[in-house]
């Protein structure tokens, strides 16, 4: 399996012209079309040589953005990385809590915990898996979700 803290941070999405919304089959789509362009074998021989390198970085790029993002699992951890990164460039951590110290809420299946501004920190037993940083929803800040090791 490939694990995405060995390969730098790029824009997959980007790489294959389309957003985190698409779903595989359209991935796959454009994938198939940019590598039909990009593929090194379709150049013609009269293409000048810098030229031609240009096409076969662009090539392994959108191969390496394919493997990524037309593997569910690999496209998960990759969006959730993501998110991760958005959430850390909006500010600093706010606080550090551990699941336990949430309040469940046997209705929606989620835990909340009580911004210090009378918001609130809400995440579903699901996301809590996987999610490790939590926004408020009236406020900026933000919060980490720590496992007990």
């Amino acid at each position: 399996m490939m694990t995405l803290k060995q390969t730098p941070k790029k824009d997959w999405y980007s790489i294959l012209s389309t957003d985190p919304s698409a779903d595989v089959a359209d991935l796959k789509q454009k994938y198939q079309k940019l590598v039909l362009m990009y593929h090194p074998d379709k150049q013609s021989t009269d293409v000048p040589a810098g030229i031609a390198k240009e096409y076969i970085q662009k090539f392994i790029e959108i191969d390496q953005a394919w493997k990524i993002l037309g593997n569910e699992e690999t496209k998960k951890e990759y969006d959730l990385q993501q998110h991760d990164d958005e959430l850390q460039n909006m500010g600093p951590v706010y606080a550090q809590v551990y699941l336990e110290e949430m309040s469940w809420n046997e209705d929606d299946h989620s835990f909340s915990l009580n911004c210090w501004y009378g918001g609130k920190y809400t995440i579903s037993t699901d996301e809590a898996e996987e999610v490790n940083l939590i926004t408020c929803d009236t406020c900026s800040l933000i919060i980490k979700l720590l496992n007990y090791s």
